[in-house]
C-alpha cells in the first residue's frame, strides 16, 4: 500500500458528477458518499457503502457514473489510513465486475463487451434522456448498458497493477480479495509471479488459497504454475491443498497428479476445516463446491 500523504479523494471535484447518471438519477450525491466511506463513524461508513453501492452497482448493473468511482475506491483501498478497507475492495470489485462469478472465467473482455463496440455518444445521450423521462425504451438501451459495464471494467483494468501489491497486505481478507481480482485481468508476468510467490503459512493462507484458484484460470501453458500448485498439494493447511488440487484439475483435467486426486477425495472429510467460517475466501462458490467442480472437470463427477 502507498505510504504517501496524498488524499485518496484528490481530483474528486474535477469530475462533473451532476452531468453523470446513476441508478436513481443525477450522480451529484456520489462525492458525499465517497467522502463518507472515510468517516470515523462506523454507521456513517456502512450507510455510505450501501447507498453508493445501490447507486453505481444496482442489482449488478453499472451506470454512466460507475466507472468514475473506480479510481477513488482504488486510492482508498491503497491508503492504510482508510477504515474498513476490505469493504472498500469489495465495493470496487462489485463496480468493476458486477455479479460475475467463477463460471465466467477465464474472462474474455473482447467477447463479453462486443455489443458495446459501436455505441456512440449520441446513443448514450439518448439512453440517459430516456432514464430521466421514461418515455418509450430506445433500442440502444442494451448496448449502452454493456458499454457502461465495459467502462467500469476497463477503469479497473487500467489500475490492476495495484492489485498485485495488495496480495501482500497485512489484512488477510484484503490480500485474498486482491488475489481473486487478479483472475479477471490480463495475466502479466509480474502478476503471475506474485500469485505464485504468496506464502502458504500463517496469515497468508487465505491469500495463498485464493491465488491458487486464480492461477487455475491464468496462463494455461505455463508449466511453472503447474509445478508450484503441485508442490502446494503438500501444504500444511487443507484449504491450501484443496485449492491447489482444484486449480490443477482446471488446468490439467485428467492429467492432474495422483496427489491432487487424493486431496479432492479427502475434501468431504474436512468440511469443518474448509467451511466459510473457518476458512473464508472471497469467492462465491464454496470450497466443497470447487471440489465438485474439479471432479467434474476430470470426469469423476458423481
Amino acid at each position: 500500500m502507498s505510504t504517501t500523504a496524498r488524499s485518496p479523494l484528490n481530483g474528486l471535484e474535477a469530475v462533473n458528477w451532476a452531468e453523470l447518471h446513476h441508478a436513481y438519477g443525477s450522480a451529484e450525491d456520489v462525492p458525499g458518499q465517497l467522502r463518507a466511506l472515510l468517516s470515523a463513524d462506523v454507521e456513517e461508513r456502512h450507510q455510505a457503502h450501501a447507498r453508493l453501492g445501490g447507486n453505481v452497482y444496482h442489482q449488478g448493473t453499472r451506470w454512466q457514473a460507475s466507472c468514475h468511482v473506480v479510481p477513488f475506491l482504488t486510492e482508498m483501498a491503497d491508503d492504510p489510513a482508510t477504515p474498513d478497507r476490505a469493504a472498500v475492495v469489495d465495493l470496487l470489485r462489485a463496480v468493476a465486475l458486477g455479479d460475475r462469478d467463477d463460471t465466467c472465467l477465464p474472462f474474455e473482455p473482447d467477447r463479453e463487451f462486443a455489443q458495446a463496440d459501436n455505441v456512440t455518444a449520441t446513443d448514450v445521450a439518448t439512453v440517459v434522456e430516456w432514464l430521466y423521462n421514461e418515455d418509450d425504451e430506445p433500442g440502444e438501451c442494451d448496448a449502452v448498458a454493456v458499454s457502461w459495464d465495459r467502462d467500469a471494467y476497463l477503469a479497473a483494468a487500467a489500475i490492476s497493477d495495484r492489485f498485485v501489491a495488495w496480495t501482500k497486505d497485512p489484512d488477510p481478507m484484503v490480500a485474498a480479495m486482491a488475489a481473486e481480482l487478479m483472475a479477471w485481468f490480463p495475466a502479466t508476468r509480474r502478476a503471475v509471479a506474485h500469485l505464485m510467490e504468496i506464502p502458504e503459512t500463517g496469515e497468508h493462507q487465505m491469500a495463498r488459497a485464493s491465488a491458487n484458484l486464480s492461477l487455475g484460470y491464468l496462463a494455461p501453458d505455463e508449466p511453472a504454475i503447474d509445478d508450484r500448485l503441485t508442490a502446494l498439494l503438500a501444504a500444511g493447511t487443507f484449504g491450501v491443498q484443496l485449492t491447489a488440487a482444484v486449480a490443477l484439475a482446471i488446468r490439467l483435467g485428467e492429467q492432474i497428479p495422483d496427489a491432487g486426486l487424493r486431496v479432492l477425495a479427502e475434501a468431504q472429510g474436512h468440511t469443518d476445516d474448509i467451511s466459510a467460517t473457518a476458512f473464508p475466501l472471497p469467492w462465491d462458490r464454496s470450497l466443497l463446491g470447487f471440489a465438485a467442480l474439479a471432479l467434474y472437470r476430470i470426469g469423476l463427477s458423481p
